[in-house]
Order: structure tokens, then C-alpha cells, then sequence
């Protein structure tokens, strides 16, 4: 959704979707639409920073704020977390209906394109931490039918498929097990589906077993350096070697607590050191392999960067930094839509 001025971004990850739901019905949907002051997002703000789509986030939240011995968040039951993604999913759905044409849930590369050519907020349905799904993957088949394209297996706490990276400073993501046998199987069918899996919020091990079983390009959707940023949750240089590898991207989230070399969580973090981690993997991997991860609505962004409307002031940074136009498009959504159409297909 963008002017004739602006770059148009898509965007890897938000959690708009989780903000909305915490809303009473209607309300949510109306304020999204009509526009307001809350979150990060909404229609008019996306019109006014040229955010023209991405991957809508559906998380269950942690049944508690407690931290179990191991530092590690509670996982909701399958039950409740079925429950949940499935309201997040009728949710979505309802805002392609209220919005009149002006938001499209998209199922493939051609969808999304034609959505951004076409003015209209390009959203591809996307599920953080799968607690929904069982290991008999029936509900994956389903939610795929409903117009899931895309998913990481974990949040940043374990559940039957995989062990997720929690969230430590100073840390290597190298902490825990890997994939489970379960876990396997969500890959393989993945795969089949030609689902998107998302690595942003797997430890280590877990990638290293996504990227020996999966044929479909490494993609972290919204994580950074941590050779920047020594941030459990950020991608190694050869786990950023491993995506470039594979033909896969690695999405710059904003939060603060990811870009600064202090871990600390602090709005008063200038824009130049998400450019700085952005210029790290142009450098390292190539411009073909990094795009946009904003986590908007979804953790604490330099302040400077107020909202979605506030996103040229990022691509006219990077513009400054030395970014040309081609560079600048294949940033802000030419590499998400060359990942996506490899992976989903055209």
C-alpha cells in the first residue's frame, strides 16, 4: 500500500494479529480499518509508510509470565492453542471481508504480488510456535486449506516439535535439542504442503536440523546479526552463511533488544544500527538474501520509528548509507517475494 513515492515494503513478521485479539470483536477490526493511535499498525498508517503487506503472526500467548527452572516460558495445551489460532485465523479472515478489497489474505508469490500492484495490503496468514497443531499434523492440513502459507515451528519455548531458543543476553543460540521426531514429521509435510518454515525463534541445533531435512530455501523471518548483537535469538555467521546457501533470506527485525550491542532494552536506540544490520548481511551474504522483519506490535522498536506510517525513514537512512534503488527494492520486497514464489510456487 503505497504512494508513488515510497518503497513498498513487505514486511516478514508482526504480531497485529495478537494485538487485535486481545481487543473485544468488532472494535478491533474497526480500528484496524478507520485507523487509530494504538500498536504499530493499521490501514492508514500502512498507506502512509508504503508497508504494503506480510506475514500476520497468529501466537498463543504463554499460559503464564512465569519462567519454569530452565528460564523457559509455559506452552499453552494443544486444546487451547487450537482454540486461540483458530479465533486469530476467523479474525484475519474477517478483516478481508470488512476492509472492502483493501486487504487480501494471500496464498501464493502472484497473490502478493498483484496485491501490492494493486494498492491492496497483501497478508499472508503465518503461525509462531505451531502449539495448535498435534502430532498427528491433522490441523496443519486443515489450517493449509484456510490459506496457512507459512509457520515456525516453535516460539521461544519448547513444545512437542522442536525446543525454542529462549530468549538470553549474552548468549549463543546454540542451547538445547533440536528437532524431535515429531518435529521431523512438521517438516516433511511442510515440504509437501510447500508451507514457508520459519527458523527466527529455533535454537541452534533445531536450525541445523531444519536445514539437513527441509529442500526449500532457509528463511529467518525477523532476526539479526549477533555478531552485532550477541542475542540468543540473532543468527550466527554461519547460520547467515547457511541461508545464502540455500537461496533463503534472513528478515532485520526492529526491536531494540536484537539490534544493540548492550542487550538492553532501550527506545532511544538510533535507526543507524538497524541499517548497521542490515549492511552486515548485504555484506556478508549478499543483497539477495536480506529484506525486512519489522516484529511490529510485537516487541519495542526505536522510538525514532514511531510506527508502520514511519517506514520511509528507514529506506531514506538506507539510502543514505548507500543503498541504490535496485538494492532498496530487493530489500524492502523483491527478496520476499522471490523466496515466497520459491518456496510456495508461483
Amino acid at each position: 500500500m503505497a504512494t508513488q513515492t515510497n518503497v513498498p515494503v513487505f514486511d516478514g513478521h508482526n504480531d497485529l494479529l495478537s494485538r487485535l485479539w486481545r481487543s473485544p470483536r468488532g472494535s478491533s477490526e474497526t480500528r484496524f480499518i478507520e485507523g487509530g493511535d494504538a500498536g504499530h499498525i493499521d490501514l492508514p498508517r500502512a498507506q502512509k509508510g508504503g508497508l504494503a503487506g506480510g506475514l500476520c503472526a497468529i501466537y498463543v500467548a504463554s499460559p503464564s509470565v512465569e519462567k519454569d527452572a530452565n528460564g523457559d516460558f509455559s506452552t499453552p495445551s494443544q486444546p487451547s492453542a487450537l482454540a486461540s489460532t483458530l479465533g486469530m485465523a476467523n479474525l484475519l479472515m474477517r478483516l478481508e471481508r470488512q476492509s472492502q478489497g483493501r486487504l487480501k489474505i494471500c496464498r501464493s508469490a502472484a497473490d502478493v504480488r498483484n496485491a501490492i500492484d494493486s494498492d491492496v495490503f497483501a497478508s499472508v496468514m503465518h503461525i509462531e510456535g505451531v502449539e495448535a497443531i498435534g502430532a498427528d499434523l491433522d490441523a496443519l492440513y486443515v489450517l493449509h486449506a484456510a490459506g496457512l502459507r507459512s509457520l515456525g515451528p516453535v516460539w521461544s519455548r519448547p513444545n512437542i516439535f522442536a525446543y525454542g531458543v529462549p530468549f538470553r543476553f549474552p548468549s549463543s543460540p546454540d542451547i538445547g535439542p533440536g528437532l524431535t521426531e515429531s518435529g521431523k514429521d512438521l517438516i516433511r509435510a511442510c515440504n509437501e504442503l510447500r508451507i514457508m518454515v520459519d527458523l527466527s525463534h529455533m535454537n541452534e541445533q533445531g536450525f541445523w536440523d531444519i536445514a539437513e531435512l527441509s529442500d526449500a530455501p532457509l528463511v529467518a523471518s525477523h532476526s539479526n546479526v549477533h555478531a552485532l548483537c550477541p542475542h540468543s535469538r540473532n543468527l550466527t555467521d554461519r547460520q547467515l552463511d547457511a541461508i545464502r546457501d540455500t537461496g533463503g533470506l534472513a528478515g532485520i527485525n526492529f526491536g531494540v533488544l536484537f539490534l544493540r550491542s548492550d542487550g538492553i532494552r532501550n527506545p532511544d536506540t538510533s535507526l543507524d544500527l538497524l541499517v548497521d544490520h542490515i549492511d552486515y548481511v548485504a555484506n556478508r551474504i549478499g543483497i539477495d538474501h536480506v529484506a525486512l522483519g519489522s516484529d511490529f506490535d510485537g516487541t519495542t522498536i526505536p522510538a525514532a520509528m514511531r510506527d508502520a506510517g514511519d517506514l520511509q525513514l528507514l529506506v531514506e537512512l538506507m539510502r543514505q548509507r548507500g543503498f541504490d534503488e535496485a538494492a532498496l527494492a530487493k530489500i524492502c520486497h523483491g527478496n520476499w517475494i522471490r523466496v515466497l514464489e520459491t518456496t510456495w510456487g508461483a
